[in-house]
This record gives structure tokens, C-alpha cells and sequence, in this order.
């Protein structure tokens, strides 16, 4: 019988996998998360972005201390994760818990952007000056560096933010330098405060790539070691102060020292120390506050 040619094996079909990345439903979140899958995007893999809403998304008007604790804008994410309906959630690492939610993990640190503090509307502080903010932590070290201030409340995304700042007539608003960055808008910053003069929250400037427990290999090829670094000090530095969303806490490393701030509300004291123990110098903190 004639010999038969073999038929050429056919290669296995390429297996895509779907990889859901959870984010806040605001420009700039989904701005944040956009970065994200670019940064997790590879031959093999989709993104899926899903848009989830947070406490904090939900209720724009109440301070976050009615609403909840620190956390009002990572939860519902957190609870989407455990449940399998996303498998990576990107947060803005200044939103987090200072602790880690059990049974998920950050698996990733991106390079972190622009950590510092941006004042709009004027380039200075000066006495007298109507600012509008929600955060504790930047109220009383305004107050602090100059008494004479209107520290006004004020909620809302950026863009919400600075419609406000003309609406009220307010002289200008706090807001964080990397946000207005990635939305295009860093023409709107009169100035970016060194951290001499306003301390960053802890993690602001990075984002942070939530996962499960032993699924970080989903995203680990888009962690930054040197970041990591930075951001896990400060964090831990406020947590073992005892620090949140209405606690005047904030912490910052620049990649020599880390330095911490504990204050009043109302800014009537502030305190500041540095140290390269994270732990050692948040109990420093909490016992000169106590």
C-alpha cells in the first residue's frame, strides 16, 4: 500500500485569559485603572474594566466620618474581590486601610507619581485665605502654619472641587498634585507644597493593585520595588499610630527618611518627627500625642 503522509499536528489553541480590574466609576479613577491594565495588559491576556460604586462615591455631601471609617472608597472594591466578581482592584494607595483586608494582598505598587499636595487658585498661602477641603489632615496643618485661615469643608471629585472653589468664592482648594496630573490639569496648580510644609497622606501619589492572597502573580510584573518601599513604611507608620480618615496623621517617606505628623483638628499643635523604623516611629508619635 502507498505510504499515507502524516497530517501536520495543529498547534493547541491560544488560551486568553480575562482578567477583571474593579475600579471606582470617577474620570479620575477610571483614569487610574486605564494605567493599570496597561500595565497588566500582555500577549495572552484581556482587561475587563468594571466600575464599581463606593460609600464614599455614593455620599457626596457628609463628612467621611459620618459616613464611615477610612476605607469609604475601597470596600465595596474589597468585597467584589473576595467575591470573585473582579480579580484585581486599583485604588489610589492614600484611600486604603493602613492594614491589609484578610485574604487579600496589594500585589502591586506602579511607579508612584507627584506625591505632594497641589494649592489651587492662588500660589500662596497667606493670612486670611478661604480654602475648601475634606481632608483632616490637610485642615489642621493649614491651620497650623497659618491660624488666621477659613478651612472650609468641600466634597466632590476634581473636577466637582474646583467648579466649587469659584461657586463659593473661595480664594482655593487642596488637591492632590498626581490627580490633576493624570487628568491633564496641572495647569490648575498655583502650588505644589513641599512636604516641609504639608505632609503627604500616607501612599498618595501611588496606586495600589489589590488581589487575593496567593493570585499576586496576576499582577506582579507591574509592582515597583522602590515604591513598595516608600508606601509600606508610611503605612505602617500610620497604622500604628492609630491613624484615619478623621485623624490628623500623615506620613511620608522620600527615600532616605521617613518623616510623620500627628496634629490637633484644629491645628493648635502639630507634631513632627523622622526615623527609619516605621514602627518605632508611629508608637514616638502616638505617645507625644497621648
Amino acid at each position: 500500500m502507498p505510504h499515507r503522509a502524516a497530517s501536520p499536528r495543529r498547534a493547541p489553541p491560544a488560551v486568553t485569559v480575562l482578567l477583571r480590574v474593579g475600579s471606582r466609576g470617577s474620570r479620575l479613577a477610571l483614569t487610574q485603572a486605564g494605567r493599570a491594565a496597561e500595565a497588566l495588559r500582555r500577549p495572552g491576556v484581556e482587561i475587563a474594566l468594571v466600575p464599581i460604586t463606593t460609600a464614599g462615591d455614593r455620599d457626596r455631601t457628609r463628612p467621611f466620618g459620618e459616613i464611615g471609617s477610612r476605607g469609604v472608597f475601597v470596600k465595596e472594591l474589597e468585597e467584589a474581590l473576595l467575591a470573585g466578581r473582579i480579580d484585581v482592584a486599583v485604588h489610589s494607595a492614600k484611600d486604603m486601610t493602613s492594614t491589609d483586608t484578610a485574604g487579600l494582598v496589594v500585589g502591586a505598587y506602579p511607579v508612584r507619581e507627584d506625591p505632594r499636595d497641589a494649592l489651587c487658585g492662588v500660589s500662596e498661602i497667606r493670612p486670611g485665605l478661604r480654602i475648601g477641603t475634606a481632608s483632616a489632615r490637610r485642615r489642621a496643618q493649614l491651620l497650623a502654619l497659618e491660624p488666621s485661615l477659613s478651612v472650609e469643608p468641600l466634597r466632590g471629585n476634581i473636577d466637582t472641587r474646583l467648579r466649587k472653589r469659584e461657586e463659593r468664592g473661595l480664594d482655593a482648594v487642596v488637591l492632590a498634585a498626581c490627580g490633576l496630573d493624570r487628568l491633564g490639569l496641572g495647569g490648575e496648580v498655583g502650588a505644589r507644597l513641599d512636604p516641609s510644609v504639608m505632609l503627604p497622606e500616607a501612599g498618595q501619589g501611588a496606586l495600589a493593585l489589590q488581589v487575593r492572597a496567593e493570585e499576586e502573580h496576576l499582577v506582579e510584573a507591574a509592582d515597583d520595588p522602590e515604591t513598595r518601599r516608600r508606601v509600606e513604611a508610611e503605612r505602617r507608620c500610620v497604622a500604628v499610630v492609630g491613624g484615619g480618615c478623621l485623624a490628623p496623621v500623615a506620613a511620608h517617606h522620600d527615600g532616605s527618611v521617613l518623616t510623620g505628623v500627628v496634629a490637633a483638628d484644629d491645628g493648635s499643635w502639630l507634631i513632627r518627627r523622622t526615623g527609619s523604623d516605621p514602627d518605632a516611629l508611629g508608637r514616638e508619635l502616638a505617645a507625644l500625642a497621648s
